[in-house]
C-alpha cells in the first residue's frame, strides 16, 4: 500500500491514491468492454452465471472478513467475472460453487487477500474445474467478445494496472507464430481473453522488466505448443492451462532477472 507523507508529529501516515482497491477498481473498469460484450451476447444465462459467481466470491470474502478481520476487495469481482466467462459449461451448481470456493480460498484469501497471493484465483479455479470435471464442455468464445479484449488491454496498460511487457511479450510471440504460418486462428479468441483476464494480473505476473517480457512470451509459446500437440483440446482449456504454467514460472523469471542484474552490476563495479 502506498502511503503519503507524515502530516505532523501526532498524526499517522495518510493513505495515498494508489492503494489496493484503487488498482482493483481500475482493473474492473478496464475489463468492462469484455464484460459488457459477453453479457450482451450471453443474455440471461450470462447474467445469472455472473451473479452466482459474484455471490459465491462475495460470501467467502465476508467469511474471511469476519474470521480474520481481513477487508474484502473489489478484486473478488474480477475473479467472478473471469470464471463466469471462461469456466466449463453444464457444470451444475455444486461444481460451480466448489470451483470458485477452492480458487478464492486456496489461491487468494488464505494468503491474506488480493495483493499477497501468488497465483491468480480465477486461474486456479478454472484449472481445478478443468481437472475435476473433465467431461464438462468448455465455452466457445464469440468473436466480438474476444475483440473486446483489445480495448480492455489497452485501457489496462494506459492506466498502468496491467503489465504492458507481459501483454506485448505474448502478442509478439503469437504474431511470430502467425507469421510463420502456424494454425493458431482457432485459439486466438481464447488467447486474447485469457491474456487480459488472467495472465495480465499485476499481482500474479512477473514484475521485473525482463521477467515481464519472458512471462508473456512463455504464455504465448505454451499456447502454441499446446495447440500443435494437444489433439482435441478446446481453445479455452489450452489457454487456461498455459496461463497456469506461465503463472507458476513467474517468480522464477523475476529471480532470474534480479540475479542477472546483480551479476551485471558486480561485473561493472567489482
Amino acid at each position: 500500500m502506498i502511503r503519503g507523507p507524515m502530516r505532523g508529529p501526532t498524526l499517522g501516515p495518510t493513505l495515498g491514491l494508489w492503494d489496493r482497491e484503487t488498482v482493483a477498481l481500475l482493473l474492473l473498469a478496464a475489463v468492462m468492454p469484455i464484460a459488457l460484450a459477453w453479457l450482451w451476447y450471453g443474455g440471461t444465462d450470462a447474467v445469472l452465471r455472473l451473479a452466482l459467481a459474484l455471490v459465491i466470491s462475495g460470501l467467502w470474502h465476508i467469511v474471511f472478513m469476519l474470521a480474520r478481520a481481513q477487508p474484502p476487495s473489489f478484486a473478488g469481482a474480477l475473479t467472478a467475472l473471469a470464471v463466469a466467462i471462461l469456466a466449463p459449461e453444464e457444470l451444475g451448481l455444486l461444481a460451480f460453487v466448489l470451483g470458485i470456493s477452492f480458487g478464492s480460498v486456496m489461491a487468494e484469501l488464505v494468503f491474506g487477500g488480493w495483493g499477497r497471493n501468488i497465483l491468480n484465483p480465477a486461474t486456479v479455479t478454472l484449472a481445478f474445474l478443468g481437472f475435476g470435471f473433465v467431461t464438462a464442455p468448455w465455452p466457445d468464445m464469440v468473436l466480438p467478445v474476444a475483440w473486446a479484449a483489445v480495448p480492455a488491454g489497452i485501457i489496462g496498460m494506459v492506466a498502468g494496472v496491467m503489465p504492458a511487457r507481459v501483454i506485448l511479450g505474448a502478442v509478439v510471440v503469437a504474431a511470430a507464430g502467425l507469421f510463420a504460418g502456424l494454425p493458431l486462428q482457432p485459439v486466438l479468441p481464447a488467447f486474447a481473453l485469457v491474456l487480459v483476464l488472467l495472465v495480465a494480473d499485476p499481482v500474479a505476473s512477473a514484475s521485473t522488466r525482463l521477467g515481464g517480457w519472458l512471462n508473456g512470451a512463455i504464455f504465448a509459446a505454451l499456447v502454441i505448443m499446446f495447440t500443435l500437440n494437444w489433439e482435441g483440446a478446446p481453445p479455452v482449456r489450452i489457454a487456461v492451462s498455459a496461463a497456469l504454467l506461465a503463472s507458476l514460472v513467474a517468480p522464477l523469471l523475476d529471480e532470474t532477472a534480479i540475479a542477472l542484474w546483480h551479476a551485471r552490476r558486480r561485473k561493472r563495479h567489482g
